[in-house]
Protein backbone atom coordinates (compact mmCIF):
# COMPACT_ATOMS: atom_id res chain seq x y z
CA UNK A 1 0.00 0.00 0.00
CA UNK A 2 1.41 3.39 -1.01
CA UNK A 3 1.17 6.48 1.17
CA UNK A 4 -0.63 9.57 -0.16
CA UNK A 5 0.07 12.52 2.14
CA UNK A 6 -1.87 15.79 2.12
CA UNK A 7 -1.28 19.12 3.75
CA UNK A 8 -4.60 20.53 4.97
CA UNK A 9 -4.81 24.33 5.00
CA UNK A 10 -4.94 26.00 1.59
CA UNK A 11 -4.38 22.57 0.04
CA UNK A 12 -7.48 20.49 0.78
CA UNK A 13 -9.31 23.57 2.11
CA UNK A 14 -9.97 26.93 0.48
CA UNK A 15 -8.47 28.72 3.44
CA UNK A 16 -6.49 28.20 6.65
CA UNK A 17 -8.44 26.48 9.44
CA UNK A 18 -6.30 28.06 12.19
CA UNK A 19 -6.93 31.55 10.82
CA UNK A 20 -10.61 30.77 10.27
CA UNK A 21 -10.85 29.63 13.92
CA UNK A 22 -9.84 33.17 14.89
CA UNK A 23 -12.61 34.55 12.69
CA UNK A 24 -15.06 32.17 14.38
CA UNK A 25 -14.02 33.39 17.85
CA UNK A 26 -14.63 36.96 16.69
CA UNK A 27 -18.06 36.06 15.28
CA UNK A 28 -19.00 34.41 18.59
CA UNK A 29 -17.97 37.48 20.56
CA UNK A 30 -15.37 35.54 22.54
CA UNK A 31 -12.56 37.99 21.80
CA UNK A 32 -12.03 41.68 21.12
CA UNK A 33 -12.69 41.82 17.39
CA UNK A 34 -10.16 44.47 16.34
CA UNK A 35 -7.29 43.26 18.53
CA UNK A 36 -7.79 39.60 17.75
CA UNK A 37 -8.19 40.14 14.01
CA UNK A 38 -4.99 42.18 13.89
CA UNK A 39 -2.97 39.55 15.78
CA UNK A 40 -4.55 36.72 13.81
CA UNK A 41 -3.57 38.37 10.52
CA UNK A 42 -0.06 39.07 11.81
CA UNK A 43 0.50 35.43 12.81
CA UNK A 44 -0.76 34.32 9.41
CA UNK A 45 1.66 36.70 7.71
CA UNK A 46 4.49 35.21 9.75
CA UNK A 47 3.39 31.76 8.59
CA UNK A 48 3.40 32.75 4.92
CA UNK A 49 6.83 34.37 5.38
CA UNK A 50 8.20 31.21 7.01
CA UNK A 51 8.94 32.96 10.33
CA UNK A 52 6.07 31.69 12.49
CA UNK A 53 6.74 30.75 16.12
CA UNK A 54 4.45 27.74 16.33
CA UNK A 55 4.36 27.71 20.15
CA UNK A 56 3.24 31.34 20.31
CA UNK A 57 0.61 30.76 17.64
CA UNK A 58 -0.90 27.70 19.32
CA UNK A 59 -1.12 29.63 22.57
CA UNK A 60 -2.81 32.54 20.76
CA UNK A 61 -5.40 30.32 19.03
CA UNK A 62 -6.40 28.58 22.26
CA UNK A 63 -5.98 31.31 24.86
CA UNK A 64 -9.56 32.67 24.53
CA UNK A 65 -11.06 29.25 25.35
CA UNK A 66 -8.63 27.78 27.88
CA UNK A 67 -11.19 28.40 30.63
CA UNK A 68 -13.64 26.01 28.95
CA UNK A 69 -13.44 22.22 29.51
CA UNK A 70 -12.71 20.12 26.46
CA UNK A 71 -16.20 18.60 26.49
CA UNK A 72 -17.67 22.10 26.17
CA UNK A 73 -15.16 23.05 23.47
CA UNK A 74 -16.19 20.03 21.41
CA UNK A 75 -19.71 21.45 21.19
CA UNK A 76 -18.30 24.82 20.11
CA UNK A 77 -16.15 23.03 17.54
CA UNK A 78 -19.21 21.38 15.98
CA UNK A 79 -20.63 24.83 15.29
CA UNK A 80 -17.27 25.94 13.90
CA UNK A 81 -17.24 22.97 11.53
CA UNK A 82 -20.78 23.60 10.28
CA UNK A 83 -20.57 27.35 9.83
CA UNK A 84 -16.93 28.05 8.96
CA UNK A 85 -15.17 24.89 7.72
CA UNK A 86 -17.69 23.00 5.59
CA UNK A 87 -18.15 26.11 3.39
CA UNK A 88 -14.43 26.07 2.49
CA UNK A 89 -14.30 22.40 1.50
CA UNK A 90 -13.08 21.88 -2.06
CA UNK A 91 -14.96 19.25 -4.11
CA UNK A 92 -11.87 18.60 -6.23
CA UNK A 93 -9.88 17.92 -3.06
CA UNK A 94 -12.38 15.26 -2.03
CA UNK A 95 -12.18 13.83 -5.55
CA UNK A 96 -8.39 13.59 -5.23
CA UNK A 97 -8.65 11.71 -1.94
CA UNK A 98 -11.25 9.37 -3.47
CA UNK A 99 -8.95 8.79 -6.45
CA UNK A 100 -6.06 7.75 -4.20
CA UNK A 101 -8.33 5.46 -2.23
CA UNK A 102 -9.45 3.82 -5.50
CA UNK A 103 -5.78 3.05 -6.18
CA UNK A 104 -5.50 1.36 -2.80
CA UNK A 105 -3.41 4.16 -1.31
CA UNK A 106 -3.40 5.02 2.39
CA UNK A 107 -4.50 8.66 2.72
CA UNK A 108 -2.90 10.70 5.50
CA UNK A 109 -3.31 14.39 6.34
CA UNK A 110 -0.34 16.06 7.99
CA UNK A 111 -0.99 19.54 9.36
CA UNK A 112 0.75 22.14 11.50
CA UNK A 113 -2.65 23.19 12.82
CA UNK A 114 -3.50 21.76 16.22
CA UNK A 115 -5.33 18.46 16.55
CA UNK A 116 -8.38 20.02 18.26
CA UNK A 117 -9.21 21.93 15.10
CA UNK A 118 -8.08 19.40 12.51
CA UNK A 119 -9.35 16.02 13.71
CA UNK A 120 -13.03 16.55 12.81
CA UNK A 121 -11.97 18.01 9.45
CA UNK A 122 -9.99 14.87 8.69
CA UNK A 123 -12.99 12.72 9.61
CA UNK A 124 -15.22 14.76 7.30
CA UNK A 125 -12.71 14.40 4.47
CA UNK A 126 -12.69 10.63 5.09
CA UNK A 127 -8.94 10.13 5.12
CA UNK A 128 -7.45 7.15 6.92
CA UNK A 129 -5.52 9.13 9.54
CA UNK A 130 -4.17 12.54 10.47
CA UNK A 131 -1.00 13.87 12.07
CA UNK A 132 -1.32 17.34 13.57
CA UNK A 133 0.24 19.44 16.32
CA UNK A 134 -0.84 17.73 19.55
CA UNK A 135 -1.91 19.65 22.64
CA UNK A 136 -1.21 19.23 26.34
CA UNK A 137 -4.23 18.45 28.51
CA UNK A 138 -4.58 18.84 32.28
CA UNK A 139 -7.70 17.93 34.26
CA UNK A 140 -9.91 18.03 31.19
CA UNK A 141 -8.67 21.41 29.94
CA UNK A 142 -6.17 22.36 27.26
CA UNK A 143 -3.15 24.16 28.70
CA UNK A 144 -2.29 26.11 25.56
CA UNK A 145 1.01 24.25 25.20
CA UNK A 146 2.18 21.81 22.55
CA UNK A 147 2.64 18.14 23.45
CA UNK A 148 5.71 16.58 21.87
CA UNK A 149 7.13 17.58 18.50
CA UNK A 150 5.18 20.28 16.64
CA UNK A 151 3.94 19.05 13.27
CA UNK A 152 5.57 21.99 11.48
CA UNK A 153 8.39 22.37 8.95
CA UNK A 154 11.07 19.75 9.80
CA UNK A 155 8.72 18.51 12.52
CA UNK A 156 6.39 17.12 9.87
CA UNK A 157 9.18 14.82 8.67
CA UNK A 158 10.02 13.80 12.23
CA UNK A 159 6.41 13.12 13.19
CA UNK A 160 5.83 11.18 9.99
CA UNK A 161 8.88 8.99 10.56
CA UNK A 162 7.65 8.27 14.10
CA UNK A 163 4.23 7.36 12.74
CA UNK A 164 5.68 5.05 10.08
CA UNK A 165 7.65 3.18 12.77
CA UNK A 166 4.43 2.63 14.70
CA UNK A 167 2.94 1.09 11.54
CA UNK A 168 5.73 -1.52 11.66
CA UNK A 169 7.43 0.13 8.68
CA UNK A 170 4.42 -0.68 6.47
CA UNK A 171 5.08 2.50 4.49
CA UNK A 172 8.22 3.91 2.89
CA UNK A 173 8.53 7.69 3.03
CA UNK A 174 10.80 7.79 -0.02
CA UNK A 175 8.08 6.07 -2.09
CA UNK A 176 5.27 8.41 -1.04
CA UNK A 177 3.46 11.33 -2.66
CA UNK A 178 2.87 14.62 -0.82
CA UNK A 179 0.54 17.47 -1.78
CA UNK A 180 1.12 20.93 -0.31
CA UNK A 181 0.64 24.63 -1.01
CA UNK A 182 3.34 26.00 1.30
CA UNK A 183 7.08 26.60 1.24
CA UNK A 184 6.95 25.73 4.97
CA UNK A 185 6.52 22.12 3.86
CA UNK A 186 9.75 22.03 1.87
CA UNK A 187 11.45 19.50 4.20
CA UNK A 188 8.71 16.95 3.60
CA UNK A 189 8.32 17.78 -0.08
CA UNK A 190 12.01 16.98 -0.52
CA UNK A 191 11.70 13.73 1.46
CA UNK A 192 9.06 12.03 -0.70
CA UNK A 193 9.29 10.45 -4.14
CA UNK A 194 6.59 12.65 -5.66
CA UNK A 195 6.17 16.21 -4.41
CA UNK A 196 3.12 18.04 -5.77
CA UNK A 197 2.55 21.79 -5.37
CA UNK A 198 -1.15 22.56 -4.95
CA UNK A 199 -2.24 26.15 -5.59
CA UNK A 200 1.23 27.01 -4.25
CA UNK A 201 2.40 30.18 -2.58
CA UNK A 202 4.81 32.34 -4.55
CA UNK A 203 8.00 30.81 -3.11
CA UNK A 204 6.85 27.23 -3.55
CA UNK A 205 5.63 27.86 -7.08
CA UNK A 206 9.01 29.28 -8.10
CA UNK A 207 10.83 26.32 -6.54
CA UNK A 208 8.44 23.78 -8.04
CA UNK A 209 9.04 25.20 -11.52
CA UNK A 210 12.79 25.18 -10.93
CA UNK A 211 12.71 21.54 -9.82
CA UNK A 212 10.08 20.48 -12.39
CA UNK A 213 7.67 19.37 -9.69
CA UNK A 214 4.05 18.89 -10.69
CA UNK A 215 1.80 21.89 -9.99
CA UNK A 216 -1.97 21.45 -9.76
CA UNK A 217 -5.03 23.41 -8.65
CA UNK A 218 -7.95 22.11 -6.58
CA UNK A 219 -9.81 25.44 -6.71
Amino acid sequence: MSLAIFDLDNTLLRGDSDHVWGEFLIAKGLVNADIHASRNDRFYQHYTEGTLNINDYVRFTLDPVLDKPIVELEVLREEFMRSFIIPIFLPRAQDLITHHKSLGDYCLIISATNSFITEPIARALKVHDILATDLKVKDGFYTGEIAGMPCFKEGKVGRLKQWIKLQNEAFILADSIFYSDSINDLPLLEAVATPVAVDPDEKLEALARQKSWKIISLR
